[in-house]
């Protein structure tokens, strides 16, 4: 298995499908075209769809069940053959769409994000189907343009009617080397963009300086209403509400996880409060975080702004409301501005947050599955990052198993972007386990 998998998986890395820009179109169709291939020569059906117009396309298939498919469980598994681009080349030590191994690790832009992580997951349904040993019908979503905001998926799953009992979606990482991980919590996010305007030009600073309003001034009034409180990193009340808690089930599997001052000192960050590193895996998941992202204004001379923009974003804990949170942003900015100034949206993005419990059946059955297939219990972890497709699964009633078997600091989006052999065996055995284990499902 292991060497025809890897083989697999160089033909598709070799496909250079960019949906970022400067891709060929061409080569997401090829790359797409090659799942479709896959999965008709495990028996199965598959096509490419087209949901939005312009889109890229959308590889839909199924594997049926080898026995008795009318009785048993539908398990939807997800991925993306799209990838970033991959300049500047010169940054890349073999060129990233040439797989080369070395030390132990695949390099090639997609071999981490996401064709690497997925395509263990595909092969263990295909060899089942193969087999006549696959004892749940299959679903198969496999999107080219997770890179590029992910419409098409979108608007397939909305329109969808036939659903799933659950979903496994390999687009994570697991924990450390020895801890994989089940993310059963994404956070959501506002981002927004506004403009203050104090006047209406800039004007010179020794004529009008201490008479005008100031734009950045303005700006900074307003902000001071809705940063974290520098002591405890902590956004105000008004923008936590609705935050889900902590079940003790998860907390329970985060004895191995990472210690949180060695990520963020891992990464080049520092802490931006004391004991910021040991709130580091409950706060990134489980809190809403706001961040001020840009602020662009004035210039080097001695001007007074008329107008400042800013872009910030609130990363939303599970149970929150996008809507509300959005709404509260803005009227706390307004508070803040001095008269005479004026705020207005220049634009805005929302995703919404999902939270699977512990408890869950198919999270359940997936944890049972992977420590089967991998000898270790998965930690339950909650992302702070947002991935839309697994809240639009949750939208729809579908528990998502979000995993994967790259690890956490494997390069992705980066030159030498690499995932280690063993991930493609340990994503493959744990895909197998739980294709096997998911159809327990069918009987509830």
């Amino acid at each position: 298995m292991a060497d025809t998998l890897r083989d697999e998986l160089f033909d598709w890395l070799r496909i250079p499908s960019i949906s970022t820009g400067g891709g060929d179109p061409a080569d997401l169709v090829r790359a797409a075209e090659w799942a479709v291939a896959k999965i008709e020569r495990a028996g199965g059906t598959a096509s490419l769809e087209s949901p939005i117009a312009g889109g890229n396309p959308l590889v839909v298939g199924e594997l049926p069940a080898s026995t008795n498919p009318d009785g048993t469980a539908t398990v939807l598994i997800y991925g993306h053959y799209d990838v970033q681009g991959a300049e500047p080349f010169d940054l890349w030590d073999s060129p990233p769409f040439e797989p080369t191994v070395r030390d132990g690790r695949i390099y090639a832009r997609g071999a981490a994000d996401d064709k690497g992580n997925f395509l263990p997951l595909l092969a263990a349904a295909c060899d089942l189907a193969t087999a006549g040993e696959l004892p749940v019908n299959v679903r198969i979503a496999i999107e080219g343009e997770e890179e590029a905001g992910g419409a098409s998926i979108a608007a397939w799953l909305a329109a969808d009617a036939r659903g799933a009992d659950a979903a496994i979606v390999y687009d994570s990482a697991m924990a450390s080397p020895e801890l994989p991980a089940i993310t059963i919590g994404l956070r959501g996010v506002v981002l927004l963009t506004f403009d203050v305007r104090a006047a209406e030009r800039d004007l010179h600073s020794g004529i009008f300086g201490g008479s005008a309003l100031n734009s950045l001034h303005a700006l900074h009034s307003a902000l001071a209403q809705v940063l974290p409180d520098p002591a405890t990193g902590v956004v105000r009340d008004e923008l936590r509400v609705g935050i889900a808690p902590v079940a003790d089930a998860e907390r329970a599997t985060w004895g191995g996880l990472p210690d949180g001052d060695e990520a963020l000192a891992a990464s080049g960050a520092r802490p931006a409060y004391p004991g910021a590193g040991a709130e580091y895996v409950e706060r990134n998941g489980s809190d809403a975080a706001l961040d001020v992202n840009q602020i662009v204004a004035g210039d080097a001379r001695t001007v007074i702004a008329g107008v400042a923009r800013a872009t910030l974003s609130i990363r939303l804990a599970p149970g929150q409301d996008p809507d509300a949170m959005g709404a509260k942003l803005l009227e706390l900015l307004r508070s803040g501005l001095p008269e005479g100034a004026e705020l207005t949206v220049v634009s805005s993005h929302q995703a919404q947050p999902a939270l699977f419990p512990a408890d869950t059946a198919a999270i359940v059955l997936a944890a049972q599955a992977i420590e089967r297939a991998t000898g270790s219990a998965p930690a339950l972890v909650r992302s702070g990052g947002s991935i839309p497709i697994v809240a639009d699964f949750a939208a729809k009633g579908i528990p998502a198993i979000v995993t994967g078997f790259t690890l956490p600091d494997d390069p992705i989006h980066a030159p030498n972007e690499s995932i280690w052999e063993r991930g493609l065996e340990l994503g493959y055995a744990a895909g197998r386990e739980m294709l096997i284990g998911l159809a327990a499902l069918g009987d509830q």
